[in-house]
């Protein structure tokens, strides 16, 4: 399969979670995005349009910035993280939005660990 098609399908597959995922300011959405080498998450508010709390792996907290790389150990971290800022901000339930990735793999073990860090989802 052609790289494009694979893009535009993601991209539909992306839409489509999206009509059914919205974030409200009790219950943010969780966003996550991988890319080949970093990891980012972000707890966003829809109604308002406002990104509430962030982390990713290029943030100074993750501790040995420089070894870290997108795979499910780091993604572990960054979901336990992830939950740490939100508790800050005081956000208990979050919907969780996989923009398109399947879950399973790095998106599930950074859901797991967002959920054992106490993320109501």
């Amino acid at each position: 399969m052609r790289i494009e098609k694979k893009q535009s399908l993601r991209q539909l597959r992306r839409w489509r979670i999206r009509k059914k995922v919205s974030g409200t300011a009790q219950r943010p959405r969780l966003s996550v995005k991988f890319t080949n080498q970093h990891i980012h998450v972000q707890f966003i508010d829809d109604t308002v349009g406002a990104t509430l709390a962030a982390v990713s792996t290029v943030s100074k907290t993750i501790p040995d910035r420089e070894k870290v790389k997108a795979n499910v150990t780091t993604a572990k971290q960054v979901g336990a993280l992830a939950a740490a800022a939100a508790k800050e901000k005081g956000i208990q339930q979050v919907v969780f939005d996989r923009a398109g990735a399947r879950y399973h793999g790095k998106v599930k073990a950074l859901a797991d660990a967002a959920r054992e860090a106490g993320l109501i989802f």
